[in-house]
């Protein structure tokens, strides 16, 4: 199960280079692409809106 971006996010950027694999594009809310998150919880803990989770 890879993490997932809510409606929260205000697409600042962080976490787009905290990402190991590139798994998330940017967007007016960014995405997380399934095939390519390993699960690492890096982005879900440098999002300072809280907008990543499982």
């Amino acid at each position: 199960m890879a993490y997932k971006i809510s409606n929260d996010c205000v697409a600042c950027g962080t976490c787009i280079d905290e990402c190991p694999m590139g798994a998330i594009s940017e967007g007016d809310i960014y995405s997380i692409n399934p095939d390519e998150c390993t699960e690492c919880g890096t982005c879900a803990s440098v999002c300072p809106s809280g907008a990543i989770s499982l």
